[in-house]
């Protein structure tokens, strides 16, 4: 889809490709011709095919020593460099934001979209959660921490006005949207890129379990629970922070693989009995790549698992984090009999086609929005510089009330 406005999108920072940048992908798909910022960029080359080749322009945290590797520990340094790029020569600047991105600087000529993944989760009301498990929540070194972080709120609150029209991955976050920002989002699920995976009918006695290892996602949860649960297997795919943890958990019918290819994770996903997720997720595309594949899930019930899985259809939730919790659900899982090609029809609602519709019909839905308001804003400068013209000299004009008031002056008495 040719466009001859300058178009920019920015995303926080490229890392890996996970599933932000898996929109920032489909966003690519629509936009083409789009230019491309990150505060870093450290994509290894098998993960940045999908830029097909575009230049991704960058902070200067990129040029910091280490911003590349340690950019997380770089986060009071982030809203000062999201804030030196230079957007004035673009008619449009979408964000594709879940920390820094939506605080760029646009002017009032330029519409600035945001595709919101999540406000700023430690910041916010995953404040407490992530200072306990960081250990960071006592002593010196937290009050450091808790000082930045309202800075940050501050600053990112602030930021949210510099926003013409919100987008929201799911329910889930256009309620934290409206909870921390008081906009309204509209919500365009994420893609799920529903044709890269195969339905599988032949399951086996195993279940897995993938994401980014990092605290929030209770990959711990789930191993404690299959550690009591010694006749079940789990498989563990993924990289992160947490892996070390992770493998030192881990019981002998555990098997943490740490990070492995996609065709991998794939072969797992569809041979797999069961998907099991432990976190409160924003949206969750994992889980929908494993429902693609024709396995049911057994996840947290919070968050944005209540809108991708089926309840008793094409999976389970728990109602706890705890270990107890996971493994009633597991025992119930076992239970039922589940319909495959029921879990691949429920994943095909959040088709990649569907999610380029969408996101496509939003941006030229407020664009066309945008100039109207624009094009008034025009002609109503124009009408009341005409006026202005039109009008005698101050000098030579003479108000009604000075001619009452002359006339009071000359009635009063000497």
């Amino acid at each position: 889809m040719k466009s001859t406005r300058r178009i920019a999108i920015v995303h926080d920072w490229l890392p890996v490709y996970g599933g932000a940048e898996r929109v920032l992908e489909q966003m690519l798909q629509v936009y083409p011709d789009a230019d491309v910022f990150s505060l870093i960029d450290a994509l290894d080359d098998e993960n940045r095919k999908f830029l097909k080749g575009k230049p991704v322009k960058t902070s200067f945290v990129q040029k910091l020593p280490g911003g590349k590797k340690y950019y997380r520990h770089c986060f009071p340094l982030m809203p000062l460099a999201i804030e030196q790029f230079d957007f004035s020569g673009y008619d449009m600047v979408i964000t594709s934001s879940y920390a820094f991105a939506k605080g760029i600087i646009t002017g009032p000529r330029q519409l600035h979209l945001c595709y919101c993944h999540s406000p700023i989760r430690y910041a916010w009301d995953l404040q407490t959660q992530y200072l306990k498990e960081s250990r960071m929540d006592r002593g010196i070194k937290s009050w450091f921490v808790r000082s930045m972080l309202h800075f940050i709120r501050m600053w990112d609150s602030r930021t949210a006005a510099g926003v013409d029209a919100f987008m929201a991955n799911s329910r889930f976050i256009a309620r934290r949207i409206e909870k921390v920002y008081r906009r309204d989002a509209t919500v365009v699920y994420p893609p799920v890129n529903i044709e890269r995976f195969d339905v599988c009918t032949e399951k086996e006695d195993f279940y897995v379990t993938a994401s980014r290892l990092v605290p929030y996602k209770r990959m711990d949860l789930l191993i404690q629970a299959f550690n009591g649960m010694p006749d079940r297997q789990l498989v563990v795919i993924g990289d992160g922070p947490e892996l070390p943890k992770l493998r030192r958990l881990a019981g002998p019918n555990v098997k943490v693989l740490g990070w492995q290819p996609q065709e991998v994770l794939k072969s797992h996903l569809m041979r797999a009995k069961g998907f099991v997720f432990g976190g409160e997720e924003d949206f969750g595309i994992i889980l929908l790549e494993a429902q693609a594949c024709g396995t049911p899930v057994i996840a947290y019930g919070r968050g944005g698992a209540l809108e991708t899985v089926v309840e008793n259809k094409t999976g389970l939730f728990f109602g706890e984090q705890s270990t107890a919790s996971v493994q009633a659900a597991i025992a119930e899982f076992d239970t039922q009999v589940w319909d495959p090609h029921a879990c691949r029809k429920n994943a095909e609602r959040f088709s990649a086609k569907l999610f380029r519709d969408r996101f496509h019909h939003f941006v030229e839905t407020e664009w066309e929005r945008f100039n109207e308001t624009s094009t008034s804003s025009a002609h109503d400068m124009e009408f009341q510089r005409d006026w202005r013209q039109s009008m005698p000299p101050a000098e030579e004009m003479l108000t009604e009330e000075t001619v009452r008031g002359n006339r009071r002056q000359q009635l009063l008495p000497i």
